[in-house]
């Protein structure tokens, strides 16, 4: 092996971390060619997961992992949101999941890489491409088992279970873990509201924001955020709450 190979394959070891996902994208910028990808596989070295992504042998890879390979290595404006952001900061206990659920929030028309939707992640794949919020407001990065990923803060996680709700979320869940936000800060929570799109979304938010009775809900100004008008069946045979002019479930409202 040349001295020009051996240096690249130094440069594969060195990116090549435990339970880790190395895209096509990653060794081309560090002049690693097909040709040698190849021969790294051949030689037990590295082991593809998918066209276009690899991974070390023996690794059990998480859906962090792909994760942030899509994030920080194909630079896709992606994050983690929703009822997974939720556990991830402990507050998803009332959640009745069978399997879990990987929440992906991203810009409309972005598409996910093969190799990460056919990998098995052991988890349930959810993306949800959507323009209801701005993509850079509320998003924060975590460090999940060694490995940082972006996602949503918990103001713009609640917004994201609202949009997904009532199909694919439980109102009824989505506002027992709406109890446990006690800690919402409420100038994001404003910024949110007033840059959300979606008047399901903002005015589920302020119904049960009012049925909790959170101390910040005081520093939040209703006036400032439009609700548009007319009513909104949110489900069928419902119970109808006049302030926001929308019909949830009856066991939400009698809660």
């Amino acid at each position: 092996m040349t001295t020009q190979n051996q240096t690249k394959l130094k440069t594969l070891f060195e990116l090549l971390n435990p339970n880790n996902v190395l895209t096509s994208k990653l060794l081309d910028e560090n002049d690693i060619s097909r040709h040698l990808r190849r021969y790294y596989q051949d030689n037990g070295w590295i082991e593809s997961i998918g066209k276009g992504a690899f991974k070390k042998p023996g690794d059990t890879l998480d859906w962090h992992a792909g994760v942030n390979a899509l994030q920080f290595q194909l630079n896709l404006n992606i994050h983690v949101g929703g009822l997974t952001t939720m556990t991830l900061y402990g507050l998803g206990h009332y959640l009745r999941l069978s399997q879990e659920t990987l929440y992906l929030f991203s810009l409309l028309k972005t598409r996910l890489p093969k190799w990460f939707t056919d990998y098995n992640w052991d988890v349930e794949l959810s993306h949800k491409p959507t323009s209801f919020l701005p993509g850079s407001i509320g998003i924060k990065q975590m460090d999940v088992n060694g490995i940082t990923i972006n996602v949503s803060t918990p103001e713009r996680a609640i917004l994201e279970c609202l949009l997904l709700a009532p199909h694919n979320a439980d109102l009824v869940e989505c506002y027992q873990v709406f109890e446990g936000l006690v800690n919402l800060k409420p100038k994001l929570v404003s910024e949110l509201l007033m840059t959300c799109n979606s008047v399901k979304v903002k005015r589920l938010f302020l119904y049960m924001a009012q049925k909790a009775n959170h101390q910040w809900l005081q520093f939040i100004t209703p006036d400032k955020i439009n609700i548009g008008r007319g009513d909104r069946m949110i489900t069928k045979n419902g119970m109808y709450i006049s302030d926001y002019q929308i019909t949830v479930p009856k066991e939400l409202a009698e809660l």
